[in-house]
C-alpha cells in the first residue's frame, strides 16, 4: 500500500485549502485507497470544515439523479456559489474503480474551476454510499465549496445511509417506473426532506403526486417540517429553481426552530459509531484474522460446535479490544 509522506500531506492540506483541483484529487484518492497517513490528512483538514451545505440526492436507478445534480450545480454556479459533486457509482468488477467514472453529462463543467466533480466506487459498501464519501465531503468542504451535492448509487431501499451524511436529503421518484408510493418501505420515505417527481412530463405524474400527498399527510415529523413535493424535468431544467428554493426553505426552517445544530450532533454521533465499527473491524483483520479464518469460524458456528458470541469475544481479545 502506498504511503502518504508527512511532507506531501502538509502540501496537500495547503493545496486543498487553496481549492487546487490536483490537491483535492490526490487527497480524496489517498482517503479512498486507505493510504497510511490519510487519516492524519483528514485530521489536519477537519478544523477548516463545517461551512458547506451537504445535499444528498437519492433514488432508484433511472430516476435522473445525475441530470438533476447537473442542473442544480448550474443553478448554484449562476448564483456565484462554489460547488462540489460526489457521484457514488457501482464498482467495476475489473478495476475496482467507479463503473461510470466522471459523468459524461457533467463534463460541461470541466473548465469551471468553481465546480469539482468526483466519482467514487462503492467497493461493495451497502447503503448507496462509498466508505470514503463522508471524508471526501470534508475535503471539498475544506476546499471552500459552499455546497456539496452527493449523488448516491441508486440501490433502492438501501439508500437510508445518506441521511447520516447530508444536511438535507432529496428523494427522486418517477411515475411509471415502479416508484408507486406503496412500493417504498418506511425507511426510504422517512429520510426525505424534499420529494422530487422527476420526468414530470410523463403520464401518471399527477397520480403519483396525489398518492405521495396522502402518505405524507398520515404522519408528522419531529422537526415540524412537512416535506414539499417538487415536480421537475431535469433534462430541460424545469422545476430546478423550485427545488433550490425548497432546499433553502428547509434549512431556514431548521435555523428558526433551532434544530440545525441538533441534527448535526445526531449525525456526528452516528458517524462516530460507524468509525468505531470500521476501526474495530480493521483491528481484527490486522490481528491475522483473514477470510480463511473467518470461514473456519463460520463452519464451526454452522455446525453448532461454537456460538457466534464466544467467537466474536475471542476475535476482539485477539485484536486487543477486550480482556
Amino acid at each position: 500500500m502506498k504511503n502518504l509522506p508527512a511532507v506531501e500531506a502538509a502540501s496537500l492540506v495547503e493545496g486543498v485549502r487553496q481549492g487546487e483541483a490536483r490537491a483535492i484529487a490526490r487527497a480524496i484518492s489517498a482517503i479512498e485507497n486507505r493510504e497510511p497517513g490519510a487519516d492524519r490528512l483528514v485530521q489536519e483538514l477537519f478544523p477548516h470544515t463545517g461551512r458547506a451545505l451537504l445535499v444528498g440526492i437519492t433514488g432508484a436507478p433511472g430516476t435522473g439523479k445525475s441530470s438533476l445534480v447537473n442542473r442544480l450545480a448550474l443553478r448554484y454556479r449562476a448564483e456565484g456559489k462554489r460547488v462540489g459533486i460526489i457521484a457514488v457509482d457501482p464498482t467495476s468488477p475489473f478495476t475496482g474503480g467507479a463503473l461510470l467514472g466522471d459523468r459524461i453529462r457533467m463534463q460541461q463543467h470541466a473548465t469551471d474551476d468553481g465546480i469539482y466533480i468526483r466519482s467514487m466506487a462503492t467497493r461493495g459498501f451497502l447503503g448507496g454510499l462509498a466508505r470514503a464519501t463522508a471524508d471526501a465531503a470534508l475535503v471539498l468542504d475544506a476546499a471552500g465549496k459552499e455546497l456539496v451535492l452527493i449523488e448516491t448509487v441508486g440501490v433502492g431501499q438501501d439508500e437510508v445511509d445518506i441521511v447520516r451524511l447530508a444536511d438535507v436529503t432529496v428523494l427522486l421518484l418517477v411515475a411509471g417506473m415502479g416508484d408507486d408510493v406503496q412500493s417504498f418501505k418506511a425507511g426510504v420515505m422517512e429520510i426525505a426532506d424534499v420529494f422530487v417527481i422527476n420526468k414530470a412530463d410523463r403520464g401518471g405524474t399527477e397520480r403519483l403526486e396525489s398518492e405521495l400527498k396522502v402518505v405524507l399527510g398520515l404522519g408528522s415529523r419531529g422537526d415540524g417540517w412537512r416535506p414539499p413535493i417538487v415536480k421537475t424535468v431535469a433534462t430541460e431544467g424545469t422545476g430546478v429553481a423550485e427545488l433550490a428554493a425548497a432546499l433553502d426553505e428547509y434549512m431556514q426552517h431548521l435555523e428558526k426552530a433551532g434544530l440545525r445544530e441538533q441534527k448535526r450532533l445526531e449525525r456526528w454521533q452516528q458517524r462516530l459509531l460507524d468509525l468505531i465499527r470500521q476501526q474495530a473491524l480493521e483491528r481484527v483483520m490486522k490481528a491475522g484474522v483473514g477470510l480463511e479464518e473467518l470461514a473456519r469460524y463460520a463452519r464451526q458456528i454452522a455446525r453448532r460446535e461454537r456460538d457466534p458470541y464466544s467467537v466474536v469475544a475471542e476475535l476482539l481479545r485477539t485484536a486487543g479490544l477486550a480482556e
